[in-house]
């Protein structure tokens, strides 16, 4: 695969998972990197990994939610580098939530954390691109951000929430040369869910998920679904009835309606 090449690589959300993976795998061939995140000590060890691997990188501790903070990440980055171009934005959580059992606090949580924490960086970033004449910003969105996915409603709405976004974006700034990718990838096996109870179909790992990220970075497509498997499926359940799409999903979350609500259900139908 070609490679990225005398680039500065701004990751957010860089400590573990998809982000550090990508971070090592970008090292060398005369990039610049920046890596984000809040926790401190790993995030110095994927620094680490990545100087050695002969790139100079910046570890930046900060919080994504915050986003002043956020803007002055960019600011550093583009005085440190001179520019900033490519940025990965990759921040985000999707614990199980029912929403039988949500609370407002809890929905509104699960959006700051997806749909803020995106915003809080794009700001700053959109206007560093527009001062240094273009560059691509990347997002890791999921392939729950296309359809509604049991137990990760709120989830799913978020990253809907920042698909539109993109979208948008996306049409209104090509003429100033900024490039926007959209990566949808599906269940991937990182620490942070290995626990959570859900369900994981078509699971790749953390390494091949940051492959297809660097591929996408390189070529630059506007939207980037992996693995190809959980892909299909999606798009499949996007065609079906939604009766028939709904059935499926309710199988695959491993989830059956209460009595009662099944009761309702069918006493709604009927009326």
């Amino acid at each position: 695969m070609a490679r990225l090449v005398d680039r500065t690589i701004l990751i957010v959300g860089a400590s573990s998972g998809i982000g550090a993976q990508v971070a090592r795998d970008v090292a060398g061939h005369g990039n610049r990197v920046a890596v984000v995140a809040r926790r401190a000590a790993e995030l110095a060890a994927v620094a680490a990994d990545v100087r050695a691997a002969g790139s100079p990188c910046l570890d930046i501790v900060a919080d994504a939610l915050d986003p002043v903070a956020a803007a002055a990440v960019v600011a550093r980055v583009a005085a440190e580098f001179g520019t900033v171009d490519v940025a990965l934005l990759n921040a985000g959580q999707g614990p199980d939530m029912a929403m039988a059992e949500a609370g407002v606090a809890d929905v509104a949580r699960v959006m700051a954390l997806n749909y803020d924490v995106t915003v809080n960086y794009l700001v700053p970033l959109i206007a560093q691109l527009r001062r240094q004449g273009g560059g691509l910003i990347a997002q890791t969105n999921s392939l729950a951000g296309l359809m509604g996915i049991p137990r990760q409603g709120p989830y799913s709405a978020a990253k809907a929430a920042v698909r539109t976004l993109l979208d948008a974006a996306r049409v209104e700034l090509a003429p100033e040369g900024i490039r926007f990718t959209s990566l949808y990838p599906g269940f991937v096996a990182t620490a942070r869910v290995s626990a959570d109870g859900l369900p994981k179909p078509f699971q790749i790992s953390e390494k091949q998920a940051a492959r297809h990220v660097v591929r996408a970075l390189r070529r630059e497509p506007a939207n980037a679904s992996f693995p190809w498997t959980t892909s299909a499926l999606v798009r499949f359940l996007r065609v079906l009835p939604a009766p028939v799409s709904g059935a499926v999903l309710r199988k695959l979350a491993g989830r059956r309606e209460p009595d009662g609500l099944r009761a309702a259900g069918r006493r709604s139908r009927g009326a």
